[in-house]
């Protein structure tokens, strides 16, 4: 004979299994096109949001250690950073408390921002374990052209913008 302590635990595992899995943010959804360095936000099939963005100047695929920028359905799996400031760098996902200026001069951090991606498709499983992210970058003057070590680069006012619209969940298809 069961407890009915056991039961209540067991239901309330069952209704927060449900109520995490129905969390993912289905509303919205983002593409990334590579050849155009160009990323669009859709909300309910409606383009909502355009920005400039920069995949890696390496080229395209998931093969470990290539500084590829993954192709094929993506989903953001980690919010990180939010309520830092612009230009907030980050080492090991978490804020250094160093503010990186737009454009310094030889700088390449992440900043302000961190979707962590995982890979949704046998060619892009990597991903997760790759640390490939949509994150904030002080170098805006390279957006709009390959120059990313593997990441999908955004200026620090558009990351801002895109984490505050979409959800854990959401997903992302990168297109050439």
């Amino acid at each position: 004979m069961t407890s009915p302590l056991l039961n209540i635990r067991s239901v309330l595992c069952v209704v927060a299994l449900l109520f995490a899995a129905g969390c993912a943010d289905t509303r919205h959804h983002i593409v990334v096109h590579t050849g155009q360095q160009r990323m669009v936000v859709f909300d309910e099939g409606r383009p909502v949001a355009h920005y400039p963005v920069s995949t890696s100047r390496f080229g395209l695929g998931d093969l470990p250690r290539s500084n590829f920028t993954p192709t094929g359905r993506l989903k953001v799996v980690q919010k990180i950073g939010g309520g830092q400031p612009p230009g907030m760098k980050f080492k090991d996902r978490k804020p250094t408390g160093e503010i990186v200026p737009v454009n310094a001069p030889g700088r390449d951090p992440i900043v302000t921002r961190i979707l962590r991606l995982r890979g949704c498709e046998p060619g892009n499983s990597r991903t997760y374990k790759r640390y490939i992210y949509i994150h904030g970058t002080p170098e805006e003057s390279k957006l709009g052209h390959p120059a990313s070590y593997g990441c999908i680069r955004m200026a620090s006012r558009d990351i801002i913008q895109l984490y505050d619209t979409v959800g854990k969940g959401v997903s992302v298809d990168v297109v050439p």
